[in-house]
């Protein structure tokens, strides 16, 4: 079963963000994950805006998802973004 990794953020330190967003791709790639969504626009329909930009990945796997974010690669860049930005990050099973 899928999984995706949904993240809302407020981006702090727009410099650093870009310094992270260079280098996460060959991280999410080797786990066969992909962006289906990452900071385009999107519209509220109900309730309040809870962030500014919205990223979601898909990933084959919950454990493919989770081995990414606490991969040796991943982690190492990881601080990039917690220092850059204010979010919340949810891993969702998909349905099949």
């Amino acid at each position: 079963m899928k999984a995706y990794c949904i993240v809302y953020e407020f981006v702090d330190n727009p410099e650093m963000f870009e310094q992270y967003r260079k280098q996460v791709m060959p991280t999410i790639e080797a786990y066969g994950g992909r962006f289906v969504v990452r900071g385009g626009k999107f519209t509220v329909l109900e309730g309040e805006t809870p962030c500014e930009r919205i990223a979601v990945l898909e990933f084959p796997s919950r454990q493919s998802a989770e081995d990414w974010y606490h991969s040796p690669a991943y982690q190492q860049i990881l601080p990039l973004r917690l220092n850059a930005t204010r979010c919340n990050f949810i891993i969702a099973d998909g349905v099949e």
